[in-house]
C-alpha cells in the first residue's frame, strides 16, 4: 500500500475528534490510517496549532535537506582526500 501524506489539516481534525470524544477506530477508518498512526500523531503533535505544525514540518524538511547536504558535502572532501593521496 501506497504511503498517503497527510495534510496539516486532516491531522488537527483526527486529534481533535479524538479528543471530542470520538472512539479512535471511528476516527481511523475515516481518516484512513490505522490507530498507531493515530497514537504516533497525538505523541508528536499534541497540543500544536495549525501554524505551529506547519512551522514543525518546515523545520523537518530543512533539516533534513541540510543532513543531505553535509553527506554529500563530506563524501566530495573525502573523495579529493584521496585524490590527493594518490597523487603524492
Amino acid at each position: 500500500m501506497p504511503r498517503k501524506e497527510h495534510g496539516e489539516e486532516e491531522i488537527l481534525r483526527a486529534l481533535r475528534q479524538v479528543e471530542e470524544g470520538e472512539k479512535a477506530a471511528d476516527v481511523c477508518r475515516e481518516h484512513g490510517i490505522s490507530q498507531a498512526t493515530l497514537y504516533v500523531w497525538k505523541k508528536r503533535y499534541a497540543g500544536l496549532g495549525l501554524s505551529e505544525l506547519r512551522e514543525l514540518r518546515q523545520l523537518r524538511e530543512e533539516n533534513g535537506k541540510l543532513k543531505r547536504l553535509v553527506a554529500d558535502l563530506s563524501l566530495d572532501r573525502h573523495i579529493l582526500q584521496e585524490a590527493l593521496r594518490k597523487k603524492v
